[in-house]
């Protein structure tokens, strides 16, 4: 769990980005709704601007993590993120698999084309962080000293990612496969399919995978097209069925989620209100309005699964229920207001001013789930964070170079210190002795406590002005 914090702290800095990419292009394809810019220039730079952020998610992820997930989140590892990225997906390309295998690019497995995904983006993160951690302070013979520390970071995360990309040349397609055959199996389910996928399509977002599941219903894989036939644009399409793979998203994403983004508000931290309001309400209503959820998806789903987990079930159960009214709405981008809105006259539509009571029900659910399971479970969702309750601590000696130099002394010098971090209030270190820390040391710096997480854990609570003592701190572990 610690882990998987961390790594949705280390998420939090790439999503920052996406909110206002997905306004932009929500009022994009709202003063274009058919040509997505085609019709209106003032609308394509609008969608330009927004989606170049959305269609590289992957790749911010892919650098986010990797200093993130850095001892000392140095650019460094972003860099060597970026090399992972990018050898990752070039060489497991359509194009790459075709001259390594010698069949045609045609034949290649489809796999390969949903090769850059966010999970392939968030693994190379993790690959370029180890190998920055483990390789940063290196030291080469003489003949090699040029690359010694930071500058072999890149070189052996290059060399990790051809591993990966060797174990990933196998086991991509089966993945990818086992999600095809998945989906073509609960077709014959009805409503009870539409909730399940709705279930698998949620829970596959953090890996990228959802992809693949999306591929058999709205596409032509296993001959469903939902969205081609209900769009009339593919011929098949039958009155009270087809739509029936995109109908129970609209309550999700135009209500759902945006409530749970408010008891997310609601239950943050008072000093921390602010802060979070500034994501979740603008995540929030590039949920609502074009149905772009993945910036507040991943607000939250690796700081408090738990929650993810519910809403993937929420998900399931809106998509059955919807499948099982005379209610059909369809979409060209997602399941947001603008594509319910363009919608009411497609060929298949079937009652989709229903989707407004039925999305209220479905957010005052959302939001009374989402207020309970937080505070029961004491989930950190952004605005709750341990560090908060060290917002008032004050340093009383602003000579931060001296405050830095008794911390290290205390802890037992740098020979003892494996691991330096910060984050809002605290000095987060890691130790090889706990019995070499000394406490009364620590705060004889005039710090405002000392807490010991664990056995190679010390947390010291510096207050807001934590930055500029980890940072002399940092150059006095050198």
């Amino acid at each position: 769990m610690k882990y998987l914090q961390r790594l949705g702290k280390s998420l939090m800095l790439p999503v920052a980005c996406l909110p206002v990419a997905a306004i932009l292009q929500g009022i994009g394809y709202w003063i274009d709704p058919t040509g997505w810019g085609a019709n209106n220039v003032i609308a394509a730079f609008l969608l330009k601007a927004g989606g170049v952020l959305i269609d590289q998610m992957a790749i911010l992820f892919a650098i986010g993590v990797a200093v993130g997930m850095s001892d000392d989140n140095d650019g460094t590892a972003g860099l060597a993120g970026l090399v992972s990225w990018l050898i990752t997906t070039t060489v497991l390309s359509p194009a790459s698999v075709s001259m390594l295998t010698k069949v045609e690019e045609a034949a290649v497995d489809p796999a390969f084309s949903k090769i850059q995904t966010q999970f392939i983006g968030i693994l190379c993160g993790l690959i370029a962080a180890a190998c920055y951690n483990k390789f940063k302070n290196t030291k080469l013979p003489d003949a090699f000293s040029f690359f010694s520390g930071r500058r072999c970071v890149a070189i052996v995360t290059a060399g990790a990612s051809l591993i990966a990309v060797l174990i990933l040349f196998f086991a991509w397609p089966v993945i990818y496969g086992a999600l095809v055959a998945f989906g073509e199996f609960i077709m014959g389910l009805g409503a009870a399919g539409a909730g399940l996928y709705g279930f698998f399509n949620r829970l596959l977002i953090p890996f990228g995978l959802h992809h693949a599941l999306n591929s058999v219903f709205w596409f032509d894989i296993a001959g469903i097209n939902d969205i081609g036939k209900f769009w009339g644009t593919m011929e098949g399409g039958v009155l009270g069925q087809t739509g029936m793979y995109m109908s129970g998203f609209f309550p999700v994403m135009m209500f759902g989620l945006p409530a749970g983004a408010l008891a997310m508000y609601h239950t943050a931290k008072d000093n921390k209100k602010k802060i979070a309001m500034g994501l979740l309400f603008s995540a929030a209503l590039a949920s609502f309005f074009n149905g772009v959820t993945e910036p507040l998806e991943f607000s939250f789903m690796f700081l408090a699964p738990l929650l993810y987990g519910i809403h993937a079930v929420l998900t399931g159960i809106s998509m059955a229920v919807v499948a099982l009214l005379p209610v059909r709405a369809g979409f060209n981008f997602s399941a947001g207001f603008v594509d319910w809105f363009l919608s009411f006259k497609a060929p298949f539509a079937m009652n989709p001013l229903l989707l407004i009571p039925i999305g209220i029900v479905v957010g005052i659910i959302y939001y009374i789930i989402f207020r309970i399971v937080i505070v029961k479970f004491n989930l950190k969702t952004p605005g709750r964070e341990d560090d908060d309750d060290d917002s008032a601590a004050q340093l009383a000696n602003d000579d931060f170079t001296e405050v830095a130099r008794i911390v290290l002394e205390g802890v037992g010098g740098k020979e003892n210190v494996t691991s330096v971090d910060n984050c809002i209030t605290r000095l987060r270190l890691e130790i090889k002795d706990y019995t070499a820390v000394d406490e009364k040391v620590i705060k004889s710096a005039g710090v405002a406590g000392v807490i010991r997480p664990s056995k190679n854990a010390v947390q010291v609570i510096i207050g807001t002005k934590v930055q500029f003592v980890a940072d002399e701190f940092k150059k006095l572990c050198k």
